[in-house]
């Protein structure tokens, strides 16, 4: 979900997993009435809807392998071949050119145009966005430099600008967070492209984003040491919405980290009858974790993950049952734009859910609706009702639903509405005065797709731009 400090509507609605308010309003699909219990969520009329089981028992071929391994990896070949969002670090040059750092920094951040506020209400003084942008230090980058690498240690934030003060479009606001961008997980390889002023931010291009974020949540190795990291065997997946490493004392920089879904870890090669750090290793998965140094370098140390843990020796099958089962692993959790708050966001849900099952996505709403390594149909403005029925009624377990700044995963049907799993700030529909309903939701909902609004006059149907299908081919059907 890439934002930065100022952008134009659309481009925002394009980054987001707000809604925005249409300009023009088309005539599309009306909405399908639907029960609207105490609760005042539209269409979940029954508490067993909050289960996957509702939703897999149906199921044809609940465990059908939608993509086998090798398939996914030809998939994610061509996604970092085909997609410009994507980096891959394996293949840039020994020296980064200067020009191309300049457009990395510029593509983080602009100076905004109208009033930002802070956690207080107050809004942030000219003077401070200056230094927030001449701690960048774009001029001090190199006509070019040597290309280093590093393994993040810690669940870190990527942020716009190098600083830790959060800044809003408007008083009051204090979730969406405009130099938020998104969130890197321990073991994630990045290529140190640059050092802020202050000498406390790095500057880094992950394989799905580039941003600035805590110098000491970054650990420099060598090239070969940083890449080998991620291949690694034998390993474990984190196939839990989050997992922590147990709390020791002995080695704090592994203690309680934060692991979240779709994460690949190397084992550590350690004695099976000997304590890690304090605690007897026999309940636990030794993991390899990366740590930084005093100096900044990168280390070793094993960390224990215990075994109760949600995780697996490999990705888990790609499987409608799967989708639906890692997707309820979310359920409830708070919306957190940019992966703040230690969550997630609507497109950062569903590229850890498909992660888990070795499937890389794009990082934002707006590259994954239109990557060309992935099967997709769009919608121009103009597709008539007709043709937007016709595609919802195909939609599959798992296909990807895409709205302006938002993305939903699809978990069947139901009662003749189209039921999504979805990781939403918002939520309207329509009472039965014909009023706007807010549901409030911020958090992994399900909800059925019909209902659901996009603002007064067009329903999240009316404003599909695109559907994805991650695991296999997709045709627009006749209608």
């Amino acid at each position: 979900m890439r934002i930065t400090v100022l952008a134009a509507s659309l481009v925002l609605a394009s980054a987001l997993c707000l809604p925005l308010h249409a300009q023009a309003p088309l005539p599309g699909v009306a909405p399908v009435a639907a029960q609207v219990p105490a609760h005042g969520v539209v269409g979940i009329t029954d508490e067993a809807m909050l289960s996957p089981d509702y939703w897999t028992a149906p199921m044809a071929a609940p465990n059908q392998v939608l993509l086998d391994t090798s398939a996914i990896r030809a998939q994610n070949r061509r996604l970092f071949e085909l997609d410009p969002s994507m980096h891959d670090l394996g293949k840039l040059p020994a020296r980064l050119d200067g020009r191309q750092v300049r457009k990395w920094l510029d593509g983080a951040s602009s100076r905004p145009t109208t009033p930002r506020w802070d956690v207080e209400g107050h809004e942030v003084a000219v003077a401070s966005i200056d230094a927030m942008f001449a701690n960048t230090a774009v001029d001090a980058v190199p006509a070019d430099q040597p290309t280093r690498y590093g393994l993040v240690v810690h669940r870190t934030d990527m942020r716009g600008l190098p600083t830790t003060m959060r800044i809003f479009s408007s008083r009051g606001d204090t979730d969406i967070d405009r130099l938020q961008e998104s969130a890197l997980f321990p073991g994630t390889p990045v290529v140190i492209a640059h050092e802020s002023a202050d000498g406390e931010w790095l500057f880094v291009i992950s394989p799905r984003y580039a941003a600035w974020v805590d110098k000491h949540h970054i650990a420099e190795g060598s090239r070969a040491q940083v890449l080998g990291y991620t291949t690694e065997p034998p390993y474990r997946i984190i196939t839990g919405g989050v997992e922590h490493t147990v709390f020791t004392r002995e080695e704090p920089r592994v203690s309680q980290l934060q692991l979240d879904m779709g994460i690949r870890l190397p084992l550590a090669d350690v004695a099976p009858d000997k304590p890690v750090n304090g605690q007897h290793p026999y309940a636990a998965y030794v993991l390899e974790m990366p740590v930084r140094n005093e100096d900044g370098s990168l280390a070793m140390s094993p960390a224990l993950l215990p075994r109760r843990a949600d995780s697996a020796a490999d990705y888990l099958p790609l499987t409608p049952a799967n989708l639906v089962d890692q997707g309820f692993k979310f359920l409830g959790e708070r919306y957190g734009w940019g992966h703040a708050y230690g969550t997630r966001d609507c497109s950062g849900f569903v590229s850890e859910i498909y992660r888990s099952m070795g499937v890389e996505l794009p990082r934002n709403t707006s590259a994954q609706a239109v990557s060309p390594a992935l099967e997709h149909i769009t919608f121009e403005r103009s597709d008539d009702a007709a043709k937007r029925k016709a595609a919802v009624a195909a939609l599959q377990v798992g296909d990807l639903v895409y709205i302006p700044g938002h993305v939903m995963m699809v978990i069947g049907h139901h009662g003749g509405m189209t039921y999504l799993i979805h990781d939403t700030h918002g939520g309207r529909y329509k009472g039965a005065d014909g009023e706007l309903v807010s549901m409030a939701l911020n958090g992994v909902v399900v909800t059925p797709l019909e209902p659901m609004m996009f603002n007064e006059t067009e329903s999240y149907i009316d404003r599909m731009t695109s559907i994805v299908r991650p695991h296999g081919a997709l045709r627009l059907p006749s209608h």
